[in-house]
């Protein structure tokens, strides 16, 4: 098929096992990398018993500093069968999972509703994606997804093109945060506060882009103050990071305050704040297919 899955529209040839020329350089086949429980995803979708995160490789953006490099930006993972996938939704389902959390799902859209038809767990689906979405793939997914686990990387072009390779980053991100805050408006939490519904929008502070990350709360608090926002302060210099002398080293405590301190300012109740400590690398999983094969 000719694919026009993602933004960049790039009409790709995608068999099930080859990609011709497309940006993700995936097979329409899903290719996961790891599938497992885990336990360092927002309160309210970690829970005390973990996420079952089914990571897919490939990816429709080029973040130079990804944490995940080795399957976003290499491929690394294993090609699987949707009715496999579909194996695999039950099995993390049976290990006691709060949800299936499919993370960088977007350019995997179509194996991932078959695996649906073909199985669908009675917790719920969390599509966790860097942002970079159509419209109208969201929009075919919407009978399938519970919530919504959004970054909003940037609210510059300029910033979005040199780090991420997407100069219209900001407008496709916030028109597609839009699109899953109209699926889902209202979050809702079971009685242990595990989301069952609903939208959550990240956002990663990078080195020397405290006023992008204020101007990106701001954006949420104006247009999306149902939803949850999450300031993630994680950072660290991964993938060809050390390559761009901005992004050779973590943020400091002065970055980290001053978002944190406008936040706590505007009196925003629905927001989740990372320490600053979660920079680090013990909190990456390890890529070594466990759950896939």
């Amino acid at each position: 098929m000719k694919c026009n899955l993602c933004p960049r529209q790039c009409s790709s040839e995608r068999t099930e096992t080859e990609n011709l020329n497309g940006y993700c350089k995936m097979p329409l086949l899903p290719r996961v990398a790891r599938a497992a429980l885990h336990f360092w995803e927002e309160p309210c979708i970690s829970g005390t018993k973990g996420s079952a995160t089914v990571f897919f490789s490939g990816c429709s953006l080029g973040c130079v500093y990804c944490q995940n490099f080795e399957i976003s930006h290499e491929g690394y993972g294993e090609t699987i069968s949707a009715e496999r996938l579909a194996e695999i939704f039950k099995s993390l389902e049976e290990q006691g999972a709060h949800n299936i959390n499919l993370v960088n799902p977007s350019h995997f859209a179509l194996a991932i509703k078959k695996a649906l038809d073909i199985y669908r767990p009675k917790i719920p689906i969390v599509y966790n994606s860097g942002g970079y979405d159509s419209v109208q793939t969201l929009k075919m997914l919407e009978p399938y997804i519970d919530i919504y686990l959004m970054d909003l990387k940037y609210n510059s072009s300029e910033r979005a093109e040199l780090y991420s390779d997407a100069v219209d980053y900001p407008e496709v991100a916030k028109n597609a945060i839009l699109e899953c805050v109209r699926q889902q408006p209202n979050c809702i939490f079971d009685e242990n506060g595990i989301m069952q519904k609903g939208v959550i929008i990240r956002h990663l502070i990078l080195p020397q882009a405290t006023r992008e990350a204020m101007e990106i709360f701001d954006w949420v608090k104006f247009n999306a103050n149902n939803a949850y926002f999450s300031l993630m302060s994680q950072y660290i210099p991964c993938g060809k990071a050390n390559e761009y002398k901005i992004l050779s080293r973590r943020i400091t405590a002065r970055e980290y305050e001053k978002v944190v301190n406008y936040i706590l300012d505007n009196n925003f109740e629905n927001c989740y704040i990372q320490e600053r400590n979660s920079a680090d690398e013990k909190y990456i999983p390890s890529f070594d297919l466990n759950g896939v094969i």
